[in-house]
């Protein structure tokens, strides 16, 4: 199934390359870097036990909401307009509900350009339908355990010879896309926790030095996906390479 919104740097295009390079006899599937989950949502399970993780407190909240409020949600939803001024309205209020947050939130992804939330994309959207979706994306959510906290804590929470750790982490030199602050120092956290695990994992990076450096002593593949947003302009690198870094 697809996942119930668009997120910077998702992995729709990438989804299915990466699940087929998964191993076999996983117990425990851990997304470290959620955000919309498309890898997580392209198979009903990957494991007995699935956990999903993000640092941004918003994007958790959603999924929460979708999995614990799934009707209050939609009701909430009912009311939103795809309109320029709910859209920078929505973008300051204050002092609201988990499940108001969630709708705004929503709404504000939807209707965003490139899905970054920052300025209306003034397109036409089915909402009835993408809300109507939310049911299925609850029952999907019902088993995972759903996580807000740093990456590290996580890795480390989880680890164990039978688990599968799904990474994609901000991209070296494109931090200033997220949110989430997410350093160098940090970059270099993220390898440090994954050097010496137990279980397995599988890392989706971007092709540059840096990355190919600090992961050369693991298995490194090359890949690359159409870049939609460069797609629109003429004179644009219409493909994006990256890495699919695993201990295996």
């Amino acid at each position: 199934m697809d996942s119930f919104i668009a997120w910077v740097g998702g992995k729709k295009l990438l989804r299915k390359g990466i699940v087929a390079r998964f191993p076999e006899g996983v117990g425990r599937y851990i997304e470290v870097f959620g955000g919309a989950g498309w890898v997580l949502f392209h198979k009903e399970k990957h494991a007995k036990i699935e956990i999903y993780n993000d640092a941004n407190n918003e994007l958790v909240n959603l999924f929460r909401c979708v999995k614990f409020h799934c009707e209050e949600l939609q009701r909430e939803l009912e009311f939103s307009l795809n309109s320029r001024v709910v859209f920078n309205d929505y973008q300051n209020q204050q002092g609201l509900t988990d499940i108001q947050r969630a709708a705004r939130f929503f709404t504000i992804l939807k209707h965003s350009y490139g899905a970054k939330g920052q300025t209306y994309g003034a397109r036409n959207r089915n909402m009835n339908k993408v809300i109507h979706y939310l049911k299925d994306i609850q029952v999907r959510l019902n088993d995972v355990v759903i996580e807000n906290r740093d990456f590290e804590q996580l890795i480390n929470s989880y680890d164990r010879e039978d688990a599968l750790f799904y990474l994609d982490p901000p991209y070296y030199e494109t931090e200033s896309y997220y949110k989430v602050e997410f350093k160098r120092e940090d970059h270099l956290r993220l390898f440090s926790a994954l050097a010496n695990i137990k279980g397995k994992f599988v890392l989706s990076y971007n092709d540059c030095d840096f990355v190919r450096e600090l992961y050369k002593a693991f298995n490194i593949e090359e890949t690359h996906r159409n870049n939609n947003l460069a797609a629109r302009y003429t004179g644009k690198d219409k493909k994006y390479k990256e890495l699919i870094i695993k201990n295996f």
